[in-house]
């Protein structure tokens, strides 16, 4: 059964006829808290366009804690940037654009079957609770091109998988240009653009056969190798993937495009640790501002951020101390010039792995020990035999 609260009466036999004879149909939320109360087994709820929206970020809140298993289905008549995000925020599962009533059901569907997997998880006795996602998710980004975000986001990765002190999977979001696999000079048999044809089908296992493994460990899903894909990959797809392997890997390191995107701003709420990117000449930094206050109009959490200086040692008249205060955050990590950084990218090989004694290399794996790794050193951490186990049946608990 699948609850709708929606007070227009033209909206409420739409909803229904997406969801078919078995859908309930309340008067209100008060009347869909008593509904929930005395139906332990509710998988999920729908909220249609009539419905306040604030309203329904309150009762997502709520749920998350009291229901994790519950999912919360938003019907809106306009989606945007701001309402996915405070969505996501929220705790809402899915926002569907009122007329996709195949959407819909598939929303529906996808929240239903997420639902019963988690109660068989429970009456198996193998700790999955709502917080079973337990690798650290780290998303680079720079709302400039040219930065080095690829160059970053590749030497992260390999620096965190041959300190052999985790998994890690490299998912290049640059869904038109992505550049990761070149960097890397991998050549894949599978991109995230294989994930949609996978559909609803999609699980750790699936994920898993689209990777690409590369010579130092890391594990990459790779962007479309024709940028028309990108249009078939929906944020809701994004998430499911940053999600998945999150599950698989102890760290999941993200390349992003130069914008803040719906894709973007999935990873961000994903993310435990955003790295803002940025080099010393004044459209770069102009950029960066924006992005900082931009992240602050729609609450993102300042402690999640970073910010990196890349190229630091460019003799270009501008003072650190005078970014900083113009950006009024820390820079946390300088990255010096090195000409052997695009002679290393131009060989596929991550200058941390190639010269781990280049000053450029040292600048990244202190970036990476100070700020990511000795985030994840507690429990927060499954070493990857535990996560063997858990997947194998045998029992694990935090």
């Amino acid at each position: 059964m699948t609850a709708i609260v929606e007070f227009d009466p033209v909206g409420v036999e739409s909803i229904k006829g997406a969801l078919g004879s078995d859908a309930l149909v309340l008067p209100g939320l008060d009347a869909l808290k008593t509904h929930l109360d005395t139906n332990p087994f509710e998988d999920c709820v729908v909220l249609g366009p009539s419905v306040d929206q604030q309203d329904v970020f309150a009762l997502a809140e709520s749920l998350r804690v009291t229901r994790p298993s519950l999912g919360v289905v938003m019907v809106r008549r306009r989606i945007d940037t701001a309402i996915l995000s405070d969505s996501l925020r929220a705790g809402v599962r899915e926002v569907v654009q009122e007329r996709d009533l195949a959407g819909l059901a598939t929303a529906v569907r996808r929240q239903r079957d997420i639902a019963t997997r988690l109660r068989e998880q429970l009456e198996r006795g193998d700790g999955a609770t709502e917080h079973t996602s337990h690798g650290r998710v780290v998303t680079v980004f720079s709302a400039k091109g040219g930065c080095g975000k690829t160059t970053m986001a590749t030497n992260i990765a390999t620096a965190i998988a041959e300190s052999g002190k985790g998994t890690v999977a490299l998912l290049d979001l640059d869904l038109a240009f992505g550049d990761v696999a070149i960097a890397l000079q991998l050549f894949p048999s599978h991109t995230i653009g294989d994930a949609v044809a996978i559909g609803e089908e999609l699980d750790g296992d699936a994920v898993r056969s689209l990777l690409t493994p590369h010579r130092s460990g890391v594990q990459a899903l790779v962007a479309p190798m024709e940028p028309s894909t990108a249009d078939t990959i929906d944020v809701g797809l994004v998430t499911r993937v940053i999600e998945l392997l999150r599950e698989e890997f102890d760290y999941v390191i993200i390349d992003t495009p130069p914008a803040l995107d719906d894709n973007v701003l999935a990873a961000f709420d994903k993310s435990d640790m955003v790295a803002l990117l940025a080099t010393l000449d004044i459209p770069a930094l102009k950029n960066l501002k924006l992005t900082l206050e931009t992240l602050d109009l729609i609450g993102y959490p300042r402690e999640k951020l970073r910010i990196v200086l890349n190229r630091a040692d460019s003799k270009v008249g501008l003072a650190l101390s005078e970014v900083e205060k113009t950006l009024k955050a820390p820079i946390v990590a300088q990255i010096p010039s090195s000409r052997d950084v695009p002679a290393s990218t131009n060989r596929g090989v991550a200058i941390v792995s190639d010269e781990p004694k280049n000053p450029v290399s040292v600048a990244i794996r202190a970036f990476v020990d100070d700020h990511i790794l000795v985030a994840h050193t507690n429990d927060e951490a499954i070493p990857s035999q535990m996560r063997n186990d858990r997947r194998s049946g045998r029992l694990w608990r935090r």
